[in-house]
Formats: C-alpha cells, sequence, structure tokens
C-alpha cells in the first residue's frame, strides 16, 4: 500500500532527488515572461493572460496556443492548481513544447482560483513540461511548490515593482 504523504513532504522528497546541476527556477523564466500585475479576475482568464504573454515571448507558437491552453484547462479541471497562502501552480505536459516552458503573474488584488483555502490568488507560475517527462514534470512542480512556500519569498514577490525585480527575487532566492 502507498503512503500518504502531504505536499512539503512531497516536495521534500522530490528537491532531494535533484541534482546539483537542475536548472534555478530563475533559469525557467524572462523578464518577459512575467506580468508584474495581472488584469485577470478569474482563473481561467488568468491562464490565458500568461499563456498569451508565453506566446508574445515566443516560448509557446500562436497555433499551438488552443492546444497548450487545453491541456491547463483539462489538468485545473481536475483539481484546481490553487494550493493555498495565495499560490496557483497551473500546469500540463504537452507535445507542443520540447523543453520546459514557464510563466509568472501577480495580482495584488487577487484572483478567484477555487484554490483548496477559498482564499484569491496573488502567485501563479504557470508551467508546460514535454509530454513523457513525468519526472521533470513532478520536479518541477515540487521545486516551485518549495519555492513558493518560503513566506519570505511571497513577501519579496509581492513588494517587488517591476518584472525585473521579480525575476531577481527568483534568482537570488532560488540559489540554493
Amino acid at each position: 500500500m502507498a503512503a500518504i504523504v502531504s505536499l512539503p513532504e512531497f516536495c521534500a522528497a522530490q528537491t532531494a532527488r535533484m541534482s546539483n546541476e537542475q536548472m534555478m527556477l530563475a533559469n525557467l523564466l524572462s523578464a518577459e515572461q512575467i506580468i508584474p500585475e495581472m488584469q485577470a479576475g478569474e482563473r481561467w482568464q488568468a491562464i490565458e493572460e500568461i499563456v498569451n504573454v508565453l506566446v508574445e515571448a515566443g516560448r509557446i507558437s500562436a497555433k499551438d496556443k488552443p492546444s497548450v491552453l487545453a491541456a491547463l484547462k483539462q489538468r485545473e479541471e481536475t483539481m484546481s492548481t490553487g494550493i493555498g497562502f495565495g499560490i496557483a501552480i497551473p500546469h500540463a505536459s504537452s507535445d507542443c513544447v520540447s523543453e520546459v516552458v514557464a510563466g509568472f503573474g501577480r495580482s495584488k488584488k487577487g484572483i478567484e482560483f477555487d484554490s483548496l483555502d477559498n482564499e484569491p490568488v496573488h502567485f501563479i507560475v504557470l508551467f508546460i513540461v514535454p509530454r513523457d517527462q513525468f519526472q521533470t514534470h513532478l520536479r518541477t512542480l515540487a521545486a516551485i511548490a518549495k519555492f513558493l512556500n518560503d513566506r519570505t519569498v511571497r513577501e519579496e514577490l509581492g513588494s517587488a515593482s517591476s518584472a525585473q525585480d521579480i525575476l531577481k527575487v527568483f534568482t537570488n532566492r532560488s540559489r540554493g
């Protein structure tokens, strides 16, 4: 029988398995993939807003946008990726990407995301991994959840004044 573990235990176990050469979260982002103040008011709008930014940044092709959105929606309908503490991590696998693609959005007013704690979401890290890369998918999810689980990180992300400043938080805080 499989053991039931909490999200923090799962994250710690997955992160412990990551090798030293595992990419820092900051390597998944550029300033063009960060939205310092999202316009969306609910989760479907938020997901589309971040995917639009990934298309504009050239990380997802415009022709693949509907397929990527469908994969994210399918995953999100299984269970909300709003994990609590103002955090959502929408994610999916897709044949439309050849490497992990991620985007970040922040909302100071909060976004209704049907989160586990029923609170609005303020930080969204959306990512897509190539299909059939299950371990990469789990490791990326675990690394993001562990990173955002740190209250100091959330405070720094909340007070950052620009996409560049948000990127600096990811760069400085995901080093160790």
